[in-house]
This record gives C-alpha cells, sequence and structure tokens, in this order.
C-alpha cells in the first residue's frame, strides 16, 4: 500500500468515487498547469488530487496546510523554485489552479475538512454515511440541468459509454461506445415544459448532420417534463433516432423507448 493509500484525501476522493459513479485518475497531470520555472529553465506539471474525465471535474482536498501556516509542512527557512518558502509556494499553485482548471474548460471542487466530519486539528472522522451525504451535496451543481446532466453523465458510464468533448459546443453530452456516437440535449425542471421541450427537439435537429445510424440523439428530461416530450410522437421520434430518457427526482436514469411500429 503507498503511502496515500490511507490518507484522508485518498479517503474522499474514494467516496466521491462513489458519488460520481466513476473512478478518479489521481495526482493526474495536465500538460497546461504547469509550475514555475526552475535554474534550467524546466517548468514541472503540476498535479491535482482527482480527475474525473467523464465528469470535466477536478477535486482538490485541501488540508490545514492550505490555509494556516504549518512550519512541517511550510519549510520557512527553505526557498523553493518561486522564490518564496513551500507554505507561500503552495498557496500560489493553488491559486493557480483556480484559475486554470476553469479555464481549460473543466469544473473545480475544492473540499475541506471543515466540509465533512472532522475534528479541531483537520483530521477526519471518517464517518462515512455522514461524509457521503456532505459530498452529495458539495459535487452537486447549482441549476437542475446540471443535475440531469450529471446524472445522465454517470448512467453512460455505467452503459459502457465514454463521454468526449462535444463536436458542437452547444451540445450538452457526447458520448461514444465502439463505432455509436449519442449526441445530447437535457433540460431541467422549468415552469415552461413544452417549450422548453420544443427548444430541445430543435437544437436536436439542428445537430442531425451524419446520415448514418451509428449516430443517435437524446433528449434528457427530468420527470415533470416526460408529458411534454412525449408530445412529438414516437413515430417520428423512431425516424428521426431520437431516444428519450427521465431523470427522475432522485436522480435515476430511465429509458422511454417509442413503442414499436
Amino acid at each position: 500500500m503507498g503511502k496515500r493509500d490511507g490518507s484522508d484525501e485518498a479517503y474522499v476522493v474514494g467516496l466521491c468515487n462513489e458519488v460520481l459513479g466513476e473512478t478518479a485518475l489521481t495526482q493526474h497531470r495536465f500538460d497546461w498547469l504547469l509550475g514555475d520555472a526552475g535554474s534550467g529553465g524546466r517548468r514541472i506539471k503540476l498535479p491535482v488530487d482527482a480527475y474525473w474525465a467523464g465528469h470535466q471535474l477536478v477535486v482538490e482536498y485541501r488540508e490545514v496546510q492550505h490555509d494556516q501556516p504549518v512550519p512541517h509542512f511550510d519549510k520557512p527557512d527553505r526557498l523553493t523554485v518561486s522564490g518564496v518558502h513551500r507554505g507561500e509556494q503552495r498557496a500560489l499553485y493553488d491559486a493557480r489552479r483556480e484559475s486554470e482548471i476553469p479555464a481549460h474548460g473543466l469544473r473545480l471542487v475544492v473540499i475541506r475538512p471543515a466540509d465533512l466530519d472532522a475534528d479541531s486539528r483537520g483530521r477526519l472522522r471518517r464517518n462515512r454515511e455522514a461524509d457521503i451525504a456532505a459530498l452529495r451535496k458539495i459535487l452537486a451543481r447549482d441549476s437542475d440541468e446540471d443535475r440531469v446532466t450529471d446524472a445522465f453523465r454517470t448512467w453512460l458510464l455505467t452503459q459502457g459509454w465514454t463521454p468526449v468533448a462535444p463536436a458542437d459546443r452547444w451540445t450538452d453530452i457526447e458520448a461514444v461506445r465502439g463505432s455509436e456516437r449519442l449526441i445530447c440535449e437535457a433540460k431541467g425542471r422549468t415552469s415552461e415544459k413544452g417549450i422548453d421541450a420544443d427548444i430541445a427537439y430543435g437544437q436536436l435537429l439542428r445537430r442531425m448532420t451524419a446520415d448514418t445510424p451509428d449516430v443517435r440523439y437524446a433528449l434528457v428530461v427530468p420527470s415533470s417534463s416526460v408529458k411534454a416530450a412525449e408530445r412529438v410522437p414516437a413515430r417520428v421520434r423512431r425516424l428521426l433516432r431520437i431516444d428519450l430518457y427521465e431523470v427522475t427526482d432522485d436522480s435515476q436514469v430511465r429509458h422511454l423507448p417509442a413503442s414499436p411500429l
């Protein structure tokens, strides 16, 4: 077992894996996230604690030394390549992560011991039930459309799909599985269910540029919008290769197949 395997960071990342339904790449390094240049001009790639490619999400677990001076970690008598001691460099690199990660289209979530069940020294008590409940809220996004999108993305991963960067930047989710490709439009709870469903179908129609059965389309809606989405006749949805998916209030996904001809 590596020295990090029993750490609070590893514990938190493991719980996030459960919540997200995807296994993180830990200590992942992006080509564009770089430290300061050393004497030879070389710049190392800065690691992130955890990266979920399917969710386009980075999580940083920041223990107490990230927010307050800790001589053991800061080594104030020793300068780094940044010309400051390690504590100041840590703050500098944390700020760099906070600016560069969102700038490259990824979501960054910072988790601290105080967000979970921790003692006064910032050590986690590892109250698994309470910590998972807290992480569900922390990892949730602001809008219901975000909730629907995240739930569907997680479901796709369980079905063997791999989310990829959309060819059209306005597409909510695009995923591949073997030779198949799925292009998805997601909607959240809304007071204008019919209008939003009509808009979503129009957005899918504009993306129908590939005339091949390997490319399908999906409309993903919350339970409250299913009836509005089903106003487009099933035979039309079949002809256009549009699948309808429901995301329930507890974020479960249901495929609503059109009845056969």
